[in-house]
């Protein structure tokens, strides 16, 4: 039997981070649909809710294997809604961050949905970063990236009194919000159209149906199964993955190639004690080293009123592994057996054991925080949450850095669409990747 979780299922959206109600009224499901969505973390449930307000008259139903919406990537990030800075002129990623973060803001606007924007500050303290943050000014011009402009030591301790610099990047369209919170209002738009959501049903095989039963036409208009480990069967005409961690696994049930893949990165962020709240204001984020595939440590305040500093960037040794000690065989030895990361490995080796150095004695991550805000000392932070990165890896070790689509083989494959690498800021572009990926369903199945 499955169940279904309907609209009036999700309490309304507060500041308070939202809950699923836990006494929900059950019911049978019907079992065919026009498309079935696969994951509902927070690109799956804005595509699904971009694909129904254009398609009204279909049926779609959002599978996902855990109890509630968006606990993973889209409940374990900074919550910063990014301007579009960092990404290449003109490329897919500059264009969705900044069509998205205009989206999000409008969204939360209407949804009232609680935001800050309480701006960014990316902070050049030694003189060989002047030139790179230089560039980024003109790459954020390029990418139509609102109100930048860049300031010097005085404007830093205007913007920021006690973080120390001689030069910054000033982005006041930077803001943060609770993303899980707006994930969960897409599901309940998603909900309120008529889309059906189906929790605990974590899918292990898509596939052709067998032929129809004398007497019906179903397995023709409705040919693909989509099970779950505990034999339950939704039939539908297409199916869209947007798996996450799991991504390039879900691929693989259609016959697509293991590539890119997907190895976890956990990044353990530290907590300011509230008594120094006072030190940061806004997001204080240094200048990128592009020796270094990731952004480094930064200061992120949190809708919460708390302030987190970090992440670092480790190998994690579970796909949904949150904790230092969190362990599964199968995602370990698929990660360390994989040429592509030890390839990055290899590369990165220096850069590699630095973060693990930093993630077990935090005084070495305070020493990197004390560069911007020296007022900081070790006794003023505590170990704080963590969060897993789905990072897509090709063969050669290079992080795949833009979206990857992928069907598969066969009569499966013409009906099967995923979304094999959705990568960050996915959350700010989240409504942007949703009228994207929507379009390629369109395109793939003229729906």
């Amino acid at each position: 039997m499955i169940w279904t979780l309907r609209g009036a299922t999700f309490k309304a959206v507060c500041a308070a981070q939202p809950k699923l109600l836990k006494d929900i009224a059950s019911r049978r499901l019907h079992s065919t649909y026009d498309v079935a969505v696969v994951g509902a973390g927070i690109v799956g449930l804005a595509t699904a809710r971009e694909l129904i307000l254009r398609h009204p008259t279909l049926n779609f139903i959002l599978l996902e294997k855990e109890k509630e919406l968006s606990l993973h990537q889209s409940g374990h990030n900074s919550g910063v809604i990014h301007s579009g800075i960092y990404y290449t002129p003109g490329s897919l990623k500059a264009r969705l961050c900044v069509r998205g973060a205009t989206l999000a803001y409008e969204y939360c606007e209407k949804k009232e949905i609680p935001y800050n924007k309480c701006g960014k500050l990316i902070v050049a303290v030694e003189q060989e970063e002047i030139p790179r943050l230089k560039a980024l000014y003109e790459r954020g011009l390029k990418n139509n990236v609102r109100d930048l402009s860049i300031i010097d030591a005085k404007g830093i301790r205007e913007r920021e009194p006690y973080c120390r610099g001689i030069m910054a990047l000033d982005s006041p369209y930077t803001g943060i919000v609770d993303w899980r919170m707006v994930a969960l209002r897409y599901g309940k738009d998603f909900e309120e159209a008529g889309g059906t959501v189906v929790t605990e049903y974590e899918v292990n095989d898509i596939s052709m149906v067998n032929e129809s039963t004398a007497g019906s036409t179903e397995g023709m208009k409705y040919p693909i199964a989509v099970r779950d480990k505990k034999g339950n069967e939704v039939r539908c005409r297409y199916v869209l993955t947007c798996g996450g961690l799991y991504s390039d696994r879900l691929s693989q049930i259609s016959g697509c190639s293991r590539e890119p893949r997907i190895v976890p990165f956990r990044g353990d962020y530290l907590v300011l004690k509230p008594e120094k709240h006072y030190l940061v204001k806004g997001n204080i984020y240094p200048v990128p080293d592009p020796r270094f595939p990731f952004l480094g440590v930064h200061f992120t305040p949190r809708m919460d009123g708390s302030i987190w500093l970090g992440p670092n960037a480790v190998l994690a040794f579970k796909r949904e592994g949150y904790k230092v000690y969190d362990f599964n065989m199968r995602d370990f030895a698929d990660a360390i057996s994989f040429s592509g990361l030890q390839k990055l490995v290899l590369k990165n080796i220096k850069y590699g054991f630095g973060e693990m150095y930093r993630g077990i004695f935090i005084g070495a991550q305070v020493k990197i925080l004390q560069k911007y805000i020296p007022e900081i000392s070790l006794s003023d932070v505590l170990r704080g949450p963590a969060g897993v990165r789905a990072q897509a890896l090709d063969r050669e070790g290079k992080l795949v850095d833009d979206f990857v689509f992928d069907g598969g083989v066969g009569d499966v494959g013409s009906r099967v669409l995923h979304v094999r690498n959705a990568p960050s800021p996915a959350a700010t572009s989240s409504l942007a990747i949703g009228e994207m990926v929507a379009d390629e369903v369109e395109s793939r199945f003229s729906l």
